[in-house]
Formats: structure tokens, C-alpha cells, sequence
């Protein structure tokens, strides 16, 4: 990692916080759009942000994030006090947006190791000619209706004569961090920091909060202390000091003395000019964001931020306790012993363990809110360039997922919504022209299906062309003419998930090169989840994303066949039952199936499939599992049916992934009596029948 900002703990706060922010920040520059102007609540909330951002990024010495931030302060500073009329919302956001697109730029570089290192001068710049526009307009504005109006300005006098201007005073603030908020002396490094926009004249105790080895230590034991000479009252120092994060506490009380004021090196003196900020208004905006973290204060106080990492072992010990509590209760062993108070134990064994092992998953459980609400700016910018009217349609945001699975699902998603928006929905002259709203509208949903979480994503636009479809299938070589003519709506639907696969004439920045869609399904399938499409022309299309709540652990059934151990997921599974002789038929290519309640089922034997040595041939011998896959069904044929089972999902050695040959496993686990299973892939056994 780079030298450039400092050691890795703050680096890791610096980033996720900043990452917290700018997502926020774009979430309430999109309303905006929404509403056609910007509220006084946003435009303290942009401000209060970029504030925050300056003083961190120039903590941590990325100064080119610093000196933007601070230049997009200054822009809302304006429009805050001066609150100029007629703005336009959409050039404004576009500048937001791209000052939040240098700043994510720059902290990716950060992550990936690198220096932040691109030039902020051509966006500051924009931003400053925006400000110059919006002043021009300002005073033209108020010169209209009052000529001889004074025009108010942002003072600059020199520190010394700031304190002639009107009664000085001298303070002693002793501040308590939050319990358990780690770095105290990066928190107070941070209030400095603040500080420094009200005062240059003031002194610390301890004095260097960043190379004084027992500085976390004294602040801990006696808080953080201040003295501070300035020209306002108890109770504004004590709203400005509260509104800071992680400060619980805040004491402020008058002294008579100004203890070796020039001699003292922890004293900050400065000749040179510096802004006297109109605190009022600070603190108006400080207490209004204090006044929405107290709706919620016993909250945020309760919770602590882990890493992920931690989580990941904590879900594997977790994992390996579930491994050995079947192996203790299912102890070959113990076959035929009557055991009470094992039996017992046993139980109340398997009963803690589940509770840990749902309360370690409900952990790892994050909402699909944050990522549902990324679609918003891409379908904003798409649509804006397209020369498209969009609405987006949120549904069941609260909604539970693996974190892991998040992120693996957070690009597949944005694909496919940005193809909506690219193919689906139609220009505004050409809705109107169908008789369709001017606007088009895309719905994304989500909702909770047993074992499972529907990601629905649903447009109301032209629809997929099936013919057209077929013909770029038949000119790719993925499909023949025979197939063709066989082939279901689902079938025809899924070629535009074939590898180099687009209908689209024109190539645009967005889509028609024929990638995205196959990753798209390779994502899902990775995380054992399926893909679902359904369309009609003109009216629209609806994709549907299957994915697992979780990865980690699963409900399983164990089967043999022969002298091995498969395990299948139960929500997979739509029944078991022995089938009779008579009941099997065979096609031309004796391929065999089963005639179930008027339907026809391919039968699949893991016997021949995998090659094993020993098992039922007969198919009365053994029993059939019906399992329902992607579109498909099959009947599989087992030996028996072990039983039902919790099972830790284990990845395959490494050179078994390796083999091509091998497909339709998703990995293994260790069962109770010490032997391994192999997980099938349901999805995977099926599309290679």
C-alpha cells in the first residue's frame, strides 16, 4: 500500500466512510432531479458532506480530493446564503456528479494500492465559471429590484484583528468520544482540523494527536481538551462541537487566563489572513443534521462496524461446529445404544447451534437497498444521453441477501438494467406515436421466496423480437434450422444470453458489441442462482434473477448411489417416489423418461453420468428425485434417500475445478459420519443432459 496516506486502519475508515457519503450525496442530488429544484435540506446536506470530505481527504493528504471538495463547498456556500433563483438543476447535478465520479475514481485507486493522482484543476474550474454565473445572475437579479442594496461579501481580516472586532474570550472544551469508536486520536486530529475554520488561536491537550504514542490513552482517560480563544458564546461552541461525529460528550466553560500564549509550541498563532465563517448558519446546519441523528441516536450508538474478513471466519468456525455436532450425534457408534440423557444433550446441542448459526447469518445479511439505489444514477445518465424519459420503480429494497452475494450481483444487475433502458424502452415521439406514456417506466423488485430472493426486473418497452432472435441465432451458428422449429419462448428468449450475442445494428457506447449478457449469466450461475426472462412485443420484458439467500450453509438431502454420497438442495427438490417398469418410456435415441400426471420427464442416471462402479441398474431397485432447475425439468436416479441434513458448502479442491469434464458439481461437504459429499449443481447437471 502507498506511503502517501499514512497506515492502513485509517485508510480503511477514510474509505468507507468517504464511499458512505458520495453514495448518499448522489442519492439526494437524483431526488432533486426528481423534484426540479434543490431543497434547503439537500443543499446543507451536499454541503455539510463536501465539508466533511475536505477536512478527511486533507488528514489522510490526498490533497487533490481535499482541494475539489473544498471548491464544491464554496459552490453550495453560495447557494446556501445568497439562495439565487432560476438555477438550472441539471447542469448543476451534472457538476455533482462529476466531482462524485473523480472522487469514487480516486478512492478506487486508493484500494487498488495506487496514488490518487488525477488532476482536479479542469473540474474545479467548471465549477468556479458556475459560480461565477450563478453571482452574475445574483447581482443582476438584486439590482433589479433594489439598486442601492448592499451587497453582502465574505470578509477576510487577519486573525489578529478578528479578535479587535468584537469581545474575545477564552474557553476550555473538554470533548468524550463515543465508547469503543476506535483511533480517538484521528477523531481528534479531524476536530482540529474543524477547528481551524473557526480560530487559528487555540491549544490541545495532548498536543500531537498523531505521533504521541500515548495519545489514545489520554484521551480516553481525561477526553480530549481545548483552549480556545474566539468571539462566540457557550452555547454555539457547544452546538459545533456536538454536531462532529463520534463525540458523545461536549463541556464548555469559561477561563480567566490564556496560559504562555506565545511561548507554548502546541498554540496555533497566525498572522496571515483567515475566512471568519458566519457560524450561525454552521450551526443551523449542524443542528439540524444533530437533530436527525437524535431520532436515531440509541441506534447508532449500538452498533459497531466489523470486518468483513472477521465475519468470513466467524461464518467458517460457525461451518465447522455444524460439521462436528453431526458428527457427535451421528456417530456410527452410537447405533442401537439407548443414550436418555445423550439424546438429550444432543438436543439441546443442535438447538444452541442453530440459533448461533442463524444469528451469524442474519449478521452477514445486508438489504439490496444500496444497490438497487446505484441503478438510479445509471438509468439518469443513460437515459439523459439516449435522449430517453425514464422513471425508475423500486420495489422490496429492504429485502435480505448474503453480502457476498451483493457483490456479485451488483454488475449483473446494472447490465441488464442498462439494456432496458438501451433496447427496451422506446424514444418519447415513438411511445406517443404506440400509445404508450411518454415515459417509459423500468421496475425493480424484490422479494423473499423460501429459500431463495426474486430480483425482478421489469420494462415496459418494445419487447423482444423472437424472429429476430431465431435469425441472429441461426446467422451465429448457435442454433440449426431443425432447433429452430422446436424451440419454446423460453429457449428463443435465452440465446441472448449466448457468448458475442446482440440483434443490434449500431454499435453505442452502452450496448450492441454482443458482450455483457453471457457474464450476466455466468455471475448468477456462479452464485447458484438462474435466470428467468419473459417478454411480448410492444408491451415489454420481465428478467428474473433466482439467487440463494446465502452460500454458506445449506438444507441438503444426502442420496447414494452406489458406494457414493451426493447431496441435493432441498429447494430444489419437487418430490421423491419409486417408479414401476411399465411406467419408463424410451424415444428414438433410447433416452429414457416418465410419464407423471399427463407430463413427459427426462431421467437422468448420476450412475452414468459420474461412472459409477456399483448401484441399482433396475429402476425398481431404486428411486427417482424430481428437480427443478432453470425452465427444466428432470427426473434423477438415485440408490436412496439418506435423509435431510444442514450441510456447509465447502469448495472443490483445486484440481478438480481444473477438470473440464466436470460439470454439475457446486462443491462438497464433510458429513457426520466423517465421509465427504459431493453438492450437485442442479442448474448445471441439467443444461448438460
Amino acid at each position: 500500500m502507498s506511503d502517501q496516506y499514512m497506515n492502513d486502519p485509517m485508510q480503511e475508515v477514510f474509505i468507507f466512510e468517504t464511499s458512505q457519503q458520495l453514495e448518499q450525496m448522489e442519492q439526494s442530488v437524483i431526488k432533486t432531479e426528481t423534484l426540479g429544484c434543490y431543497p434547503c435540506d439537500t443543499i446543507n446536506e451536499i454541503f455539510r458532506i463536501m465539508h466533511t470530505i475536505k477536512s478527511s481527504a486533507a488528514m489522510m493528504l490526498i490533497n487533490n480530493m481535499s482541494v475539489l471538495a473544498h471548491t464544491t463547498e464554496d459552490l453550495f456556500y453560495f447557494i446556501r446564503e445568497e439562495n439565487p433563483e432560476n438555477i438550472d438543476v441539471s447542469v448543476l447535478s451534472d457538476l455533482v456528479f462529476e466531482a462524485i465520479d473523480f472522487m469514487k475514481l480516486e478512492l478506487e485507486k486508493i484500494k487498488d494500492g495506487n496514488k490518487a493522482d488525477e488532476d482536479p484543476e479542469p473540474l474545479r474550474e467548471k465549477i468556479r465559471k458556475h459560480l461565477v454565473l450563478l453571482k452574475e445572475k445574483n447581482d443582476l437579479m438584486h439590482s433589479q429590484i433594489v439598486n442601492n442594496e448592499p451587497i453582502k461579501e465574505q470578509y477576510y481580516i487577519s486573525a489578529n484583528k478578528s479578535e479587535k472586532a468584537s469581545e474575545v474570550k477564552t474557553y476550555q472544551v473538554i470533548l468524550e468520544f463515543e465508547e469503543d469508536c476506535g483511533m480517538e486520536n484521528i477523531r481528534a486530529f479531524t476536530v482540529i482540523h474543524n477547528l481551524k475554520e473557526l480560530t487559528e488561536t487555540f491549544k490541545s491537550i495532548p498536543e500531537d494527536v498523531i505521533n504521541d504514542p500515548d495519545c489514545v490513552e489520554i484521551i480516553k482517560r481525561d477526553g480530549f481538551i481545548l483552549q480556545i480563544r474566539i468571539a462566540e458564546s457557550i452555547e454555539k461552541l457547544t452546538a459545533f462541537f456536538s454536531a462532529m461525529a463520534f463525540i458523545e460528550t461536549v463541556k464548555v466553560e469559561p477561563i480567566n487566563s490564556w496560559p504562555e500564549l506565545q511561548e507554548e509550541p502546541g498554540i496555533r498563532l497566525s498572522d496571515e489572513p483567515i475566512i471568519v465563517p458566519q457560524l450561525k448558519e454552521v450551526i443551523k446546519a449542524s443542528d439540524r443534521g444533530k437533530d436527525c441523528n437524535n431520532g436515531n441516536g440509541s441506534h447508532s450508538q449500538s452498533m459497531i462496524a466489523v470486518s468483513v474478513e472477521k465475519l468470513d471466519k466467524l461464518m467458517n468456525l460457525v461451518g465447522e461446529m455444524v460439521i462436528s455436532e453431526s458428527m457427535v450425534t451421528q456417530n456410527p457408534d452410537l447405533k442401537g445404544l439407548v443414550l436418555d440423557n445423550f439424546s438429550k444433550s444432543a438436543r439441546q446441542l443442535k438447538k444452541i447451534t442453530n440459533e448461533l448459526q442463524d444469528m451469524v447469518m442474519s449478521i452477514r445479511m445486508v438489504p439490496l437497498g444500496p444497490t438497487f439505489a446505484k441503478m438510479n444514477r445509471i438509468v439518469r445518465d443513460i437515459s439523459k444521453k439516449l435522449d430517453k424519459e425514464i422513471n425508475l420503480k423500486i420495489l422490496g429494497e429492504e429485502t435480505e441477501v448474503d453480502k457476498n452475494i451483493i457483490e456479485q450481483i451488483g454488475d449483473p444487475l446494472m447490465h441488464i438494467v442498462r439494456n432496458s433502458v438501451d433496447h427496451g424502452i422506446e424514444t418519447a415521439d415513438t411511445r406517443i406515436r404506440l400509445g404508450k406514456p411518454r415515459a417509459g417506466t423500468i421496475t425493480l423488485e424484490a422479494k423473499n421466496a423460501g429459500g431463495e430472493v426474486l430480483i425482478v426486473i421489469k420494462d415496459d418497452g418494445k419487447g423482444l423480437n423472437k424472429e429476430a432472435l431465431l435469425k441472429k441465432g441461426l446467422e451465429n451458428g448457435l442454433i440449426n434450422d431443425d432447433v429452430a422449429e422446436n424451440m419454446s419462448d423460453a429457449d428463443i428468449f435465452n440465446l441472448i444470453f449466448a457468448p458475442g450475442f446482440s440483434t443490434k445494428e449500431a454499435v453505442t457506447e452502452f450496448s450492441g458489441r454482443g458482450v455483457g449478457m453471457d457474464v450476466v449469466a455466468k455471475n448468477i450461475e456462479a452464485v447458484g442462482g438462474n435466470i428467468l426472462v419473459e417478454s411480448v412485443e410492444e408491451k415489454g420484458t420481465t428478467i428474473t434473477l433466482k439467487i440463494p439467500l446465502t452460500l454458506a450453509i445449506i438444507e441438503g438431502m444426502n442420496i447414494r448411489v452406489g458406494e457414493s454420497c451426493y447431496t441435493l438442495p432441498i429447494m430444489s427438490i419437487k418430490e421423491s417416489f419409486i417408479p414401476k417398469e411399465n411406467e419408463i418410456i424410451k424415444d428414438t435415441d433410447e433416452n429414457e423418461m416418465i410419464m407423471i400426471r399427463g407430463q413427459c420427464y427426462p431421467i437422468m442416471r448420476l450412475k452414468e453420468r459420474y461412472k459409477v462402479k456399483t448401484g441399482a441398474t433396475w429402476i425398481e431397485e431404486g428411486i427417482l428425485i424430481m428437480l427443478e432447475g432453470e425452465n427444466k425439468t428432470v427426473c434423477l436416479f438415485a440408490d436412496e434417500l439418506l435423509g435431510e441434513q444442514q450441510v456447509v458448502v465447502k469448495t472443490l479442491p483445486r484440481y478438480i475445478r481444473r477438470m473440464k469434464k466436470i460439470d454439475g458439481l457446486a462443491g462438497c461437504t464433510l458429513l457426520g459420519d466423517g465421509n465427504i459429499s459431493l453438492i450437485l449443481d442442479v442448474n448445471g447437471l441439467i443444461a448438460h443432459n
